[in-house]
């Protein structure tokens, strides 16, 4: 039966290849690495659902070649847009021409759409994909404690959407002190008021524990929380889409923990990021 199911997908990736055609409008995703991502598929399945002409593609860049490699993307006249990833979303804002106003507030962007003179335009919808993944598969986040694990652009998002959606606290946690000490004070900046505060290592007293780095990724990635810190009554909760069960996500349920993989978060932006790039 599994090589069945095999053959019956490589039949469909081999037809819908085959539709692939000078009209056709290129999406392109970058990453470094890139062999992890999940959104290619997810997007390309979600453009053969919907009709649309469009095809996501991959590509590895390096971060010393961003910015050549950005400025080579605006000048194909059948580009749709440009899907960005790990470890690219902060670095990226600069070599956008206009900023959404929630790619701006966060200082982040997760996709970039080209507009039809060739400028960019960058947009950030990661926050509310992570919460509306917790969401849907039935955890509130309104009166819980978030401990977060992160500072980079994933975690901006992410804490920015938490405090919106009603958490009583957001407790962020980073290995270099600095930057969780920044993110805090740019999340009461933009929303006076919040219960944003620097934490350290322990997130005794929390409701949900989100790991919003990269580690991960790789199986010799240190883990972002010590599981002897975990309790039954916490949810662990990943942004790592691949593996589906980090090292993170296995010692939590080890503990006893509930637990709240990272594809959710794409599954709930497939469709925005679609209609963002190649409405």
């Amino acid at each position: 039966r599994l090589d069945g199911e095999r053959r019956a997908m490589t039949a469909h990736d081999v037809a819908s290849r085959a539709s692939i055609s000078g009209r056709t409008k290129l999406v392109v995703i970058i990453a470094h690495p890139v062999e992890h991502v999940r959104t290619p598929s997810a997007m390309n399945a979600h453009f053969a659902a919907t009709g649309r002409d469009a095809v996501v593609v991959p590509m590895q860049v390096r971060p010393d070649d961003l910015g050549e490699v950005v400025g080579a993307l605006r000048r194909l006249e059948n580009l749709g847009g440009i899907v960005v990833t790990v470890p690219h979303k902060e670095a990226v804002v600069r070599l956008c021409d206009a900023l959404t106003e929630e790619a701006r507030l966060i200082g982040a962007v997760n996709v970039i759409r080209r507009e039809p003179d060739g400028r960019l335009t960058g947009g950030q919808f990661d926050g509310e994909g992570f919460v509306a993944g917790l969401l849907a598969a039935g955890y509130g986040t309104r009166g819980r404690r978030v401990r977060m694990a992160g500072a980079g652009g994933a975690a901006a998002a992410i804490g920015f959407a938490l405090l919106r959606h009603g958490v009583t606290a957001l407790t962020v946690h980073n290995r270099t002190a600095a930057r969780a000490q920044a993110l805090v004070a740019r999340l009461r900046t933009v929303l006076p008021g919040s219960v944003a505060t620097v934490g350290g290592p322990d997130p005794a007293g929390h409701d949900i524990v989100v790991n919003a780095t990269s580690l991960g990724l790789k199986p010799t990635d240190p883990l972002p929380v010590d599981p002897a810190y975990l309790r039954p009554e916490m949810l662990a909760a990943e942004v790592v889409m691949q593996p589906e069960i980090t090292r993170f996500l296995a010692a939590a349920a080890a503990r006893g923990c509930r637990t709240h993989g990272g594809l959710p978060m794409l599954t709930e932006q497939v469709a925005i990021l679609a209609d963002f790039v190649a409405p």
